[in-house]
Parts: structure tokens; sequence; C-alpha cells
């Protein structure tokens, strides 16, 4: 099934060796650039243009050509490489259009070397632009995607080539103009006939949704800490020994004569698609394919591999069209603001009514843009919302809320997950649609669960009490979480207590016996655990670093283990604190982490002592706030945890079940 992409919107590859097919009914120059996770092009070499048109794994056309058809093997690409970005940019010789909003929509489609299409995009929205990023191919987590961009630029390609970090960008682009203009008279012109592919792409256009802004790109990424490393390539695996006409370039002989009647590359299915390969010789696909969102639908070797990769992939798509909303929408505040002060600077414009119908004016096309984008932004918060709906029953228990029916058919698992859901994510202008929060497994940084703020979106919590006590219940949730998704022995629960005042909170836990002693009370109690566990530690890193973990004592517990704190400092004194820094820096490696229930002004008192400790945990909040920034866009993204719903039974059911096969195994 063929992805048709709007702007922002990405799409998993399921294969390395691909063609992009451009069609842009005049001829236009096709280049593309490799980059690393920065999205920096490391040098001219970097760049496949007509002048070098072929790099490792990729081949570009020689010339300019209203069709083109770009080879790319993902595998052969250079591993420090993580974006193949494909541009198109129009000649600069004078015998053409001089911007790309005075020709039709260029389309771009991604295909299989079978001619099998696996995305396409029609880049709508051009006016004074000259050069365009059309999509590109990027690296997320060992597994390959591609994604619309449609990022244009009205200085041409050396202005393009600069925001990509390129110091020779306008040298290297005169360079690729004087390469096109000396081979010109090679130029494949657009097909001429009754019906030109111009017609096509303008009917095609009329009908495809675009919000008529230019939203600046949010920002080149790199990819989440969370998502992990990729995986290798075999730097051996090179393109094809004979590349075909198309992979060797557009340009034909001028000796030999083209074909009298042009081929109408019309799609029967829509108006507009890229030329189409020889028949393929695969069965049509049966009848009755699903046609919407398939849970699953993301690269990985497991299906909780490629849930947890499509899940973030939302995340990425959430983050993208939010991003490209805003900023349409400054983009229409900053036009109309501009175009009031015109107004008013103007001494004619207080005659006669003529600066009431100017503001008016100025307000009518405000709203005309601002329209516009969100008419976009809610139509792809539509497919995400869609996507969410199928994603959200198909996931695992770590992955999924309490109140999901999976939790109904619990059994303890046989090996820990990838990952595991903390609470959930929105934006403002998204709800209700929420992207679960995921972090890999085993945790990498310790969790810290604020009791220290009296206010709330919501307005639930209404004093500093029941706030404290929220925290704490959202600690005993995640707690529970933690164990129930870890195979039977091979997680241990710590509790440390000192006033004894969250029992009530602590009663699921205490109740179904799954942790490994007692809450500790008291001073002696907080020292007695911290002493343990930082024990633990030393022995663990000197086997490991000896190369015994053989020698380790027979009575240790090598499972991993989670100490859960409340109301720190309380029952805290400097040799307490001192350990449970060492824990919070040292323990996550050897399989010990922290999740504390504390509220930072409390600790004001040991000053600065404390702060590397914050920094070293993820702040969790018991209400919904919006305290968590994503490195990517820079969006506030609203937290909401991750709670049992009021008067279900399924948190004692499912603990009940973990404390039993913790008997079995003991």
């Amino acid at each position: 099934m063929t992805a048709e992409l709007v702007r922002g919107q990405n799409h998993p590859l399921t294969q390395v060796r691909l063609e992009v097919r451009v069609s842009a009914g005049t001829p236009v120059v096709a280049a593309a650039t490799l980059s690393d996770e920065q999205g920096t092009i490391r040098g001219v070499e970097w760049v496949a243009h007509p002048g070098a048109p072929a790099l490792p794994g990729l081949e570009v056309s020689r010339q300019a050509a209203a069709d083109h058809r770009l080879a790319v093997d993902l595998d052969a690409v250079p591993d420090s490489v993580h974006r193949v970005d494909v541009l198109l940019a129009l000649p600069t010789d004078g015998r053409g259009p001089v911007r790309f909003g005075a020709v039709a929509a260029p389309f771009v489609a991604v295909t299989g070397l079978d001619g099998t299409e696996v995305a396409t995009y029609t880049i709508t929205g051009l006016d004074a632009e000259t050069a365009v990023v059309a999509l590109e191919l990027y690296r997320r987590q060992g597994a390959w995607k591609v994604r619309a961009v449609g990022q244009g630029y009205a200085g041409g390609l050396g202005e393009l080539f600069a925001d990509q970090g390129l110091a020779e960008a306008h040298v290297l682009a005169n360079g690729i103009q004087s390469a096109v203009a000396q081979s010109h008279a090679r130029a494949v012109q657009a097909p001429a006939s009754g019906t030109t592919d111009t017609d096509r792409v303008h009917r095609h256009a009329a009908t495809t949704p675009d919000s008529g802004l230019h939203a600046t790109q949010p920002g080149r990424h790199a990819a989440p800490t969370q998502h992990g490393g990729p995986y290798g390539h075999d730097a051996s695996h090179g393109m094809p020994a004979e590349p075909t006409p198309a992979q060797a370039g557009q340009g034909a002989d001028p000796a030999r004569p083209g074909p009298a009647v042009p081929v109408d590359y019309t799609h029967p299915g829509r108006q507009r698609t890229a030329p189409p390969p020889p028949p393929p010789t695969a069965p049509p696909a049966p009848q009755g394919q699903p046609t919407g969102p398939v849970a699953g639908d993301a690269t990985g070797w497991s299906m909780d591999e490629r849930l947890y990769n499509q899940v973030w992939g939302m995340f990425e798509d959430l983050a993208r069209t939010t991003a490209a909303y805003r900023s349409a929408v400054d983009f229409a505040d900053s036009r109309m603001e501009k175009e009031l002060d015109q107004v008013l600077s103007d001494p004619r414009s207080r005659i006669g009514g003529q600066g009431d119908a100017a503001r008016e004016a100025a307000r009518a096309r405000h709203a005309d843009l601002v329209g516009q984008a969100r008419h976009a932004l809610d139509r792809d918060l539509a497919q995400l919302q869609a996507e969410a709906d199928v994603v959200e029953p198909a996931l695992p228990p770590a992955y999924a809320r309490w109140d999901n029916p999976v939790w109904h058919g619990y059994r303890v698992p046989m090996e820990m997950p990838m990952a595991l859901r903390v609470g959930d994510l929105h934006l403002p202008e998204s709800d209700p649609l929420r992207i679960p929060l995921l972090v890999r497994l085993p945790l990498e940084r310790g969790l810290w669960i604020d009791s220290g703020r009296a206010g709330s979106l919501d307005g639930s919590f209404a004093d500093s009490h029941e706030l404290r006590q929220g925290a704490m219940e959202t600690a005993v949730a995640l707690a529970a979480r933690l164990l129930a998704v870890h195979p039977a022995g091979e997680f241990t629960l710590h509790v440390i207590d000192p006033a004894g005042s969250a029992a009530g909170s602590l009663a699921p836990l205490t109740r179904s016996g799954v942790l490994a002693g007692p809450p500790a009370v008291g001073a002696a109690g907080v020292s007695e655990v911290l002493a343990r566990l930082t024990e633990r530690v030393d022995l663990v890193q000197m086997a490991v670093r000896g190369g015994a973990a053989d020698a380790l004592p027979p009575g240790l517990d090598t499972a991993q283990q989670l100490l859960l704190i409340n109301d720190f400092p309380h029952g805290f004194d400097d040799r307490a604190v001192t350990r449970l820094r060492y824990l919070a820096d040292e323990g996550p490696a050897v399989g010990v982490h922290l999740l504390m229930v504390a509220d930072r002004e409390d600790a004001a008192g040991y000053g600065p002592l404390l702060d590397p400790l914050w920094r070293s945990l993820l702040r969790l909040t018991p209400v919904a706030d919006d305290h968590l920034a994503d490195p990517w866009v820079g969006h506030a993204w609203t937290y909401e945890p991750s709670l049992v719903p009021p008067g279900s039974q399924i948190l004692q059911q499912v603990l009940t079940q973990v404390a039993q096969a913790r008997t079995k195994y003991m």
C-alpha cells in the first residue's frame, strides 16, 4: 500500500535498495546530500550533483530534466551518514522558470527496484523558492524512514547548502549550475501532448489539502536518547555493477531519436504519479487488504519493538505537525502586524474610511492563513488519532495503560520488555490525543516524583497534603508496573518510609508480599537499607571490572534493584545523603535504581550539594504538568502520570500473581 505523505509526515522503509522518482513538469536539477546525526554536511564530497553524480550508495542524474530517477542503496552509505536529503533546484541559465511558484507542484515517489511505490509526496505551496529539500531518508534506531520535507529556499542551492552547514555552500552551488548549463542541450523537457503533464499536476494539486504557508522547518534533530544506536552496516555492499539508464542519468543520446508519441504517466487511480516501470510480475494484492492504520506498522525484530518504534514515530509526527502549525500562525501574526503598522503610518488611510477597510482586509487575510494552517493540523491530528485508536488496544502490558484490557489477561513474563510506559504526553493543540511516554529498560536513570508543587494544570490538587499523597500513589503504580513486567526473581523492590506516613499508599505492595522486606522506618532503617545497597554496588562493580562475575558472594541478590524513597530528605543525615548520591551515580550501571518522592524545596537546606542528584533523575509529576521539553523542536509537552483507575482491582490482581511467581521462584 502506497503512503501518500503530507509535509512533515514520515513512513518506514522496509527496503534498502530504492529509487527516488521525480516529476516536475519542467527541467529541474536533482541532487542529494549526506549528513550526520546533527544534519550537517561534512564537505562537498558528501554532495551528489550533476558535476559529481555518484557517491557510495547514491547516484543522481547528470543534467536538468523534467523527470529523474535517483538510485539509492542505504546499505552502502557510510556508517556516519544518518540522513540522505533529496534536493530539487531550478536552473539559473535564464531559459526556464525563475521560481517554483510559476510551475506545477513537483512530485516525488520512493519506489522499490521493481517499481512498487512505497511513499509519494506532492510538494505544494511553493512560491518564490528556487531550491527545495523534497524529502529525506533518515536513520532512526537502526531503521530507515522517509519524511516529506518540502522546505524551500528563495536563495537557491547556495542558501540551502549553507543551512545544512556546508562551508563552501555558494561555491558548490555555482559549480552545480555551471555543470548543468554545459549539459543543457541534453536536458529532458516535459512531455508535450494534448493533455500535458503540467495540467495533470495542477489538477492533482487542486485536490490536495495544503496550508498555503511556508512553515520554517522545525529543526534538524538528533535521535532521542531513548532510541538507542543504529545497527551496523556492511561497507562492502555497493551499487549495481551495471547501472540502469535511470541510474546513469536521464540524458538521452542526441543521435538517437526519442519516441514520437509521449508516454502518458497518469495512474488510473489518481490524478498524478511518477513514471511507472515495466509491469511487475508479482500477483495483485488480495482484496480486503486494510487501508487504515495498522498496529505494529514499523520496523523491528519483534512486535514489541515494532510497536515501540511506531509510538515514537507518532511522537515525532505530532511534534513536527504542531511545529509547522505554530510557525504558520506566527507568520500570519507577524504579517498582520506589519500590515496594520503600514496602515497606521500612512496619513492617507485616515481619510474616507480607507484605514478601516485596510484593517479589516488585514484581519481577514490573517484569519484565512490561520484557518488554512488549522485545517492542515486537524487533518494530521485526525490521522494520528486514527493510528492511536488502533495502536493503544494492541499494546503489551509494559506499554499499556492500567485500564487496558490486556492487564486482565496478565501473566508473569518470561523475559524483560524493551521499554516501560511511565505516563502520557500531549500538546495543547492536540487534546485529546495522547502519546505514551516510553522509557527503555533497564532504566538508564532514576525517577523523581515531584511532591512539591501545590498547583496543577487541571486544579485537581488543592493542598500540599493531597499532592504528596498523589505523588506516593504515582510512585506505587510505577513500582508495581516495574515488578509486573520483569520475570519472577529478576526484580527486587525496597522501600524507605522514614516517618511511616505512606502506609496507606504502600498497602497494595505490603499486602501482596512483593517487597523484599518491610518498609524501612527511622534513621536506623534508612541507614541499613542504604548500606546494603551501597555494598551491593561496590561488589558488583569490582566483579565486573575484574572479570570475575562468578566470584560474587552466594547470598548476593543479583536481580535488578529498585529503591523507593518517600518524603526525602526526612530521616536522612549527611552520611545517608552521600550514600544516596553514590547510588544515583553508580547504581544504574550495575542494576540499582532510585524512585524518589520528594519536594526539592524541602532539601534546600543542603544547598547545591544535591543539585547533581536532581539532574541525574527524570522528573515526573502526580498531576498534569507541562514541564517536559524535547530537544528536537523545543515543545513543552504536558505529562500525565499512568495511574490505576479509581475503584479498580487490577493492581491487586497483578501484584498477587507477581507474589505467587516470586514464591515459586524462591
